[in-house]
Formats: structure tokens, C-alpha cells, sequence
């Protein structure tokens, strides 16, 4: 790759995402003199951007989903490809197969497991035959889950001389909105899923995205009621990331070979509060979820759903996302009973302020960073691709904080 034009080609740079990780790149690009370009199938729409980020200079290259020979072009040219184009399960698959092909790295922000099985049974082993990283969940969903409990398991291990055998994420608080994109990625994942049988089944499945000749741990259900929980003395609601954050450190804990054990368990939930007023807020809470599960494709509750919830290319205000944080915990448990406590921190709204510095920052990891990543290739996690690396970098520069407490 070292003959390549660009260090990073960022695909989708005109959606409600994709455009905060523009500006982003148009910021700190300078800092490390990043060479990089936007992409998409609108040019128009593309220098307008520019022009408004006052980088009239950046490259601009074509590239639609529908024209293989433009994805082939625009994947050729760089290191790596940084996409925010979803939902991924209808447009991201050319995009992956064009990186393969072109032996080039890939990150995105999709937050869907059943296209990342599809991505996994169709490219893994071309991915580790052509050298190329493709890592997805390059966002909220799923880098603190993932680079958080690889964080908790290197001090427990420093600490106490063995691993933990279980960890617990809990979100203690989260300041943020969600944009249209992301309801109709999640609108789409439902309708797959209504149609399908197979990606209920992988839905379903707690261990879907780990090799099929991996080892089965023990069963674990994602939470799907407010319950009381005397560690954290709060009551516990569901958390919408769980499906897939759980499978993605799940699959990051299998292709490191599973050195917490066979037997590990993970799992996350929201924290509401302790009392009575903290478990009417866990029940509140769900209520949004349970509503989105159980309205049908076509149905008159969807169709109420989609007229009162944000369109693609709505979202948080800029002044929400850059008040927006958030607080996440880990609690870490080994076999010889010694527990340890770790807290991540994010200084802007998670799904877009903060998920556009860890994505921007994943895809310069995979540009820059090469000589100091794991040699593994293949379809990946943030954790097993750029592991501490990426988190030295999001501590650095993108606003986080991840440190044990007491």
C-alpha cells in the first residue's frame, strides 16, 4: 500500500454522519498530514462540502454503490476506505468486496450482525489471504465495549495474575440523541429479519459472529427487563447497543484464542437509579424499544413510528452534539474472586460527535499505525485490529478517558 494516492478515502462524507467525520478529518488531517479524499456517487454535493469545510483543495472521487468499476477505482487509490454508508446489510457489500479485491483496509460504523455474518462467512478468508484488516463497529457501537473490556482484562491480568471471568459494561450516563440514519438501520435490520428465519436465528444467537469452529460458552440472553442489581445497587434496564456490542467482544474474545477462558461471560445494561423512582425509570426507558420490536413492517404502529421519529439526514443539533457525553462502566470479576472497576468517558454526543473521532481515528490508525498493529488479517474487531494502539489514540486526541477506579 505504501504506492498508494490517499491515506483515506471517506465514503458517505454527505450523510448526517459521514459529514462530521468531514469536518473532523478537515481539522486534524493537518496535525499528521493525512492525505485524504471524499467519495460518493453526488460530486455536487461533495464541493459544496469542500467549500463549506474551507478545504476547496481536497480530492474529490466518484463512487457509487450501483458502479462496481468506481468503488474498484476509488478502493485502489488509498490505504484504507472509511465508509458511513448504511444500512450497511444494502450498501455496504460492494464497498467491502471492492477492499478485498484491491487488497485495502475498511472500517465503517454498522451496528448490524447479521450483515457483519454475511461479511464474515463471504470474506474472511480472502481478507486474511490478501493481508487486509476489515473491521467493523468502528463507532459507540462497538469500540468502548470492545477496547473497554481489553482495557479491564490487561490490568486485571497486571493485577491480580489471572484474568476476569466475567465483566459488566453499565452505561451510567449518556447525553445524546439519534438521527434518522440509525432508525432506518434498525428500521431495516426488523424488516430483514421479519422476512428471514436465518437472521432471526443469528439475531438470536449470543455467540453468531464467532468462528463456526470456535468453542460455545455458556448461554447468554441479552437483558430484556429493568432488574435490580446489588453490585452497582441500581436498578438495570435494558441497552439498545447490547446485541451488538456483546457479540462483538464475544468474537474479539475468540480470535485471540480465549484467554479469559471458555466459560467467559459479558453482558451490558443502563443503570436508572436505586429506589422506586430509579425502576420507573428503567421501565420508562424501555418502553421506546419495546414499541420499535413490536411494530410490524407496514403496520399502523411503524407508520406512526416513521412520521414522529427523524428522517435520514436528521439528527442532533451541532450545539447537542458537542454538549453530548457520556459515562460507561466496567466491572470485572475473577475466578479467584478479586474485582476490579474501570470507567470510560466520552466528551461529546456517542452516536455522532464522539463516534466521528473514533471512526476518523480508526481509519488513520489503519493508515499510519501499520508497523505497531497485531499481525492478524481477516474480518476483525477494533480490539484485535488496532487494540491498545487505537485506544492510545482516542485518549490522545479524540476526547476519551479510560482509567480503573475505586
Amino acid at each position: 500500500m505504501k504506492d498508494r494516492k490517499y491515506d483515506i478515502v471517506l465514503l458517505g462524507a454527505t450523510g448526517f454522519t459521514g459529514n462530521y467525520v468531514a469536518r473532523y478529518l478537515a481539522t486534524y488531517a493537518i496535525q499528521e498530514n493525512i492525505n485524504w479524499a471524499i467519495a460518493g456517487r453526488n460530486v455536487e454535493k461533495l464541493k459544496t462540502l469542500a467549500e463549506e469545510m474551507g478545504a476547496n483543495e481536497l480530492p474529490i472521487i466518484y463512487a457509487d454503490i450501483n458502479d462496481p468499476e468506481s468503488l474498484d477505482k476509488m478502493a485502489s487509490s488509498t490505504k484504507v476506505v472509511c465508509t458511513t454508508v448504511g444500512p450497511f446489510a444494502k450498501f455496504g457489500t460492494p464497498v467491502v468486496d471492492a477492499c478485498v479485491k484491491a487488497r485495502t483496509h475498511y472500517c465503517d460504523i454498522t451496528g448490524e450482525t447479521h450483515w457483519i455474518k454475511k461479511i464474515i462467512d463471504l470474506y474472511h478468508n480472502k481478507a486474511v489471504e490478501s493481508g487486509v484488516k476489515i473491521v467493523h463497529c468502528c463507532g459507540f457501537d462497538s469500540i468502548p465495549s470492545d477496547l473497554g473490556v481489553s482495557f479491564v482484562q490487561k490490568h486485571a491480568k497486571e493485577k491480580f495474575g489471572e484474568y476476569c471471568h466475567s465483566v459488566k459494561m453499565r452505561v451510567r450516563v449518556l447525553k445524546g440523541k439519534f438521527s434518522g440514519g440509525t432508525y432506518t438501520s434498525m428500521s431495516n435490520i426488523l424488516e430483514e429479519a421479519a422476512k428471514d428465519k436465518e437472521i432471526r436465528k443469528t439475531l438470536r444467537d449470543p455467540y453468531s459472529l464467532n468462528p463456526t469452529d470456535a468453542p460455545r460458552g455458556p448461554e447468554q440472553r441479552d437483558l430484556h427487563k429493568v432488574v435490580y442489581e446489588k453490585e452497582s445497587k441500581s436498578w438495570i434496564a435494558p441497552f439498545i447497543m447490547e446485541a451488538i456490542n456483546t457479540r462483538i467482544v464475544r468474537r474479539s474474545h475468540a480470535l485471540k484464542g480465549h484467554p479469559y477462558g471458555v466459560d467467559f461471560v459479558y453482558n451490558e445494561g443502563v443503570m436508572t437509579g436505586d429506589g422506586w423512582k430509579g425502576r420507573i425509570k428503567g421501565i420508562m426507558m424501555t418502553l421506546p424499544l419495546a414499541l420499535m420490536m413490536a411494530a410490524k413492517p407496514g403496520g399502523m404502529l411503524k407508520k406512526v413510528l416513521n412520521r414522529y421519529l427523524p428522517k435520514p439526514g436528521e439528527g442532533p443539533t451541532e450545539k447537542e452534539v458537542r454538549e453530548g457525553f457520556y459515562i460507561l462502566l466496567f466491572f470485572g470479576r475473577t475466578p479467584n474472586g478479586h474485582t476490579i472497576k474501570a470507567k470510560w468517558k466520552g466528551d461529546q454526543d456517542p452516536g455522532y460527535g464522539s463516534t466521528s473521532k473514533m471512526l476518523a481515528h480508526s481509519a488513520i490508525c489503519l493508515a499510519r499505525d501499520t508497523t505497531k498493529l497485531p499481525e492478524i488479517f481477516g474480518v476483525l474487531t477494533p480490539s484485535t485490529a488496532m487494540g491498545e494502539v487505537l485506544l492510545n489514540r482516542l485518549v490522545t486526541h479524540a476526547g476519551i478517558q479510560m482509567e480503573v477506579v475505586e
